[in-house]
């Protein structure tokens, strides 16, 4: 007999292919094959899950006709034994968006090579061999949640034509940044992100405020929208003059690398010639308004 597929990620294209039943013997692969040869099996039926007394297991099945609504099964494959098979409740899974059932399995049955899964609606599926795309989500927060894991989120909530994802958040959170760099004042990037520290003054790029003795969280962007508003770097000379704090310190979080930066801790984009001297904050490693889509957007001709 042929060696199944052992392909990652394997999962039924819908879950009424799968059938389930119950037998009373150990679920050797030879005892499973004399069973079910020969006997007969609903034209939608490819797979069954079989509970006995040492566990569940995984079967392909292949039938003589698709035609007809019952007819006798002629191949029997174990894809999975009671060995590797896990039978997991999940009742919030919904079976048809691959990167719940995923989730579920990596988080419920981590050792099983085979997660069969009893979810949303009373409908059971499986997932053989699950290795995830995992993906690095870095964004900034308040407000809260991030707007970009959240969106990303509620994509791969419903998405059952995407291979199964799970997220990797990492969130530079201003309000816990600016905490640990105190000052009298902070520049942040738009007032509607609602960062507000208690006690301190605070101004926003997004209301083009007059220059003052602050310190700007932000990332490389923020400090490029300072400077095209009209807000120049500091003369060297008074610097040297004993100006203060720098205001284009931007802050960078610490006992952790930053994206977007160089090994060494040097900002992306710093220009050595000038004087400032500005640790950058961190710079998203998404795009500026990056956002996860399943499809591109229709254009429309003008008219």
């Amino acid at each position: 007999m042929d060696e199944p597929s052992r392909a990652a990620n394997r999962m039924p294209g819908r879950y009424r292919e799968v059938a389930v039943t119950t037998v009373d013997f150990a679920l050797t692969e030879a005892r499973l094959r004399r069973h079910f040869l020969d006997r007969e099996a609903y034209r939608r039926t490819g797979y069954v899950v079989v509970h006995g007394p040492d566990g569940v297991a995984l079967l392909e099945v292949a039938k003589a006709s698709t035609e007809d609504l019952f007819s006798p099964i002629i191949r029997v494959d174990l894809l999975a034994g009671p060995d590797e098979a896990a039978f997991i409740h999940a009742p919030g899974v919904d079976l048809g968006v691959p990167s719940q059932v995923c989730l579920a399995a990596i988080e419920q049955a981590p050792d099983a090579r085979c997660a069969i899964v009893h979810g949303k609606y009373e409908h059971i599926t499986f997932i053989l061999d699950p290795a995830p795309i995992r993906v690095r989500l870095a964004e900034v927060a308040p407000p809260y949640p991030p707007k970009l894991l959240d969106q990303a989120r509620r994509v791969l909530e419903v998405a059952e034509d995407l291979v199964p994802i799970v997220l990797e958040p990492e969130i530079f959170d201003l309000v816990e940044l600016a905490a640990e760099h105190p000052a009298d004042r902070y520049l942040f990037p738009c007032r509607g992100s609602g960062i507000a520290p208690e006690g301190k003054e605070v101004f926003y790029l997004d209301e083009r405020p007059p220059r003052a003795d602050w310190v700007l969280v932000g990332c490389e962007r923020s400090l490029l929208r300072r400077r095209a508003a009209g807000c120049r770097d500091v003369p060297a000379g008074d610097r040297e003059a004993g100006t203060g704090s720098d205001p284009d310190e931007v802050l960078q979080p610490r006992g952790r690398a930053c994206p977007g930066r160089h090994d060494d801790g040097r900002a992306l984009g710093r220009d050595p010639e000038r004087g400032t001297r500005r640790a950058a904050a961190p710079r998203l490693g998404v795009p500026e308004r990056a956002c996860l889509r399943t499809r591109r957007p229709r254009r429309y001709r003008r008219r």
